[in-house]
This record gives C-alpha cells, structure tokens and sequence, in this order.
C-alpha cells in the first residue's frame, strides 16, 4: 500500500502516454509529505496500475458535444466524438491525518491534469480523482521490493 488503480476509456490511448502518466503519478505520490515533512507512501509500496476499457459508454455517446459544434470531436477512436473517461482510485492504509490525504489526492489530480489538459483542450473527457481509506479485513504482504529501499 498504497496503490493508485487507473481505470480509463481504451479511446485515450490515442492521446495520453500512459506510460509516463503512470510515472508521473507515482512520482507525484513519492512526493507527498505529511505535516512533520516525513515521506507519506513508502517507496517500495508505491504502486500505479492502469487498465484500459476496451468497450465502454460514457453519457450520451458524445451526441452533446457534437451538438454543440465547439471543435472537441474527440477523434480518438474510430467513433468521431466518443467521450473519454479516466477515474483514480488511491487506496491507502490507515493512520494519515485528513490534511495529508487531500493533500494526496491534490497532487494526483494536478499530476493528472498536466498530462491530460492538452487532450482536454480537443476532446471531451471527465476525470475523477478519489482517495480511500478503510479498514482492512485482511491485509498481507511479502515482498523482495521493500528491502531496496529500507536500508540503514
């Protein structure tokens, strides 16, 4: 933990690096620090999942946008003006203080907005930010990742 699940309309791979989204996201979360200054998410817990939608409806199927005749023809797939649709979800554990947790999730939004604006400059696309802590059931972890970064 934590991890940040991207979930998004398959159209945006046509105008969003994904990959150096992903990068610049887990970037932005190693950068969070807490009110002592003190590193918010572990570096070797820090993980940044993004799964495309390869079928998908988002509202009306882009009929408002088409209608409103504002150039966003969202020409990103072979349907001129289907909507995109991004949504992060950052899990994390409990324990960080409410102030810390908007600040996490403040800093996804403005990472995702800096890769996104210039494709929501032409297109139609939402995007949604959340951030969840809850209790865990169960949580377990093994892992060669952590031992990189815990040195002394």
């Amino acid at each position: 933990m934590p991890h940040l699940v991207v979930l998004y309309t398959g159209n945006l791979d046509a105008v969003v690096d994904m990959p150096a989204l992903c990068r610049e996201l887990a970037d932005a979360m190693l950068a969070v620090r807490d009110e002592d200054g003190k590193q918010v998410f572990p570096t070797g817990g820090t993980r940044v999942l993004a799964y495309p939608a390869p079928h998908f409806a988002v509202s009306d199927g882009g009929a408002a946008g088409r209608a409103a005749g504002d150039g966003k023809t969202g020409v990103a797939t072979d349907d001129p003006g289907e909507y995109g649709f991004m949504y992060l979800n950052l899990r994390m554990g409990r324990g960080r203080s409410d102030a810390t947790q908007k600040r996490a999730g403040s800093a996804l939004l403005a990472s995702a907005r800096a890769r996104l604006d210039s494709a929501m400059a032409t297109r139609h696309i939402g995007l949604t930010v959340q951030v969840d802590v809850g209790p865990e059931v169960f949580d377990a972890k093994h892992s060669t990742l952590h031992p990189l970064f815990n040195k002394t």
